[in-house]
């Protein structure tokens, strides 16, 4: 990277890209593409899926670059595209799962469908922590995991993540707030 473009701006980097400076785009990468990842990742739960969907999300946002508004926080516009993403990809994964059930003719076919629980064989602590929060994150509504990822995973203020969202900072606030309450609920009965 060069020592220029790392002092440019989100909005600036958008603009050089469009006028075709690549290396800009490259720059726009570098700078957000480990938080989309732990974004992604963190809705998904599967670190391939997520690679692909950042991947996904970076394609779409050169694509569609013309339409961000430089005058915003690119994070959050970014957040917003992988968002989509993710739900598009969680419809697809639902379609898929009818199909592999509906297909099912018998007891036996439907218990080989494999367990995505926690290890049982864990062994530190910690790490059953780890796996116990993620799967009592994973039960939350989308709603509301998303505001907790954003807000509290990658670090968005509340209006980049009602940005991200496209809802209003109080919607943020509220849907933080019944996230932690429900988080709270599921790890209790964990």
């Amino acid at each position: 990277m060069s020592l220029e473009l790392q002092s440019c701006s989100d909005g600036e980097l958008a603009a050089l890209t469009i006028g075709g400076r690549q290396a800009a785009f490259a720059e726009i990468m570098h700078r957000h593409q480990s938080a989309i990842f732990r974004l992604v990742r963190g809705l998904v739960g599967n670190a391939e899926e997520a690679l692909d969907l950042t991947q996904d999300c970076f394609v779409s946002a050169f694509s569609h670059l013309r339409k961000y508004d430089g005058a915003r926080p690119l994070r959050a516009w970014l957040s917003r595209i992988a968002i989509n993403k993710c739900r598009d990809w969680r419809r697809r994964q639902r379609v898929r799962q009818l199909f592999i059930f509906s297909a099912a003719t018998s007891d036996d076919e439907i218990e080989q469908v494999p367990d995505d629980a926690p290890s049982a064989h864990a062994s530190a602590a910690s790490k059953m922590e780890l796996e116990q929060l993620s799967t009592a994150i994973a039960a939350l509504p989308s709603s509301l995991r998303e505001v907790l990822l954003l807000r509290t995973v990658e670090g968005l203020s509340q209006s980049e993540a009602a940005s991200a969202l496209s809802i209003s900072g109080k919607a943020v606030e509220t849907r933080l707030y019944r996230a932690r309450v429900r988080l709270a609920e599921i790890l209790a009965d964990i």
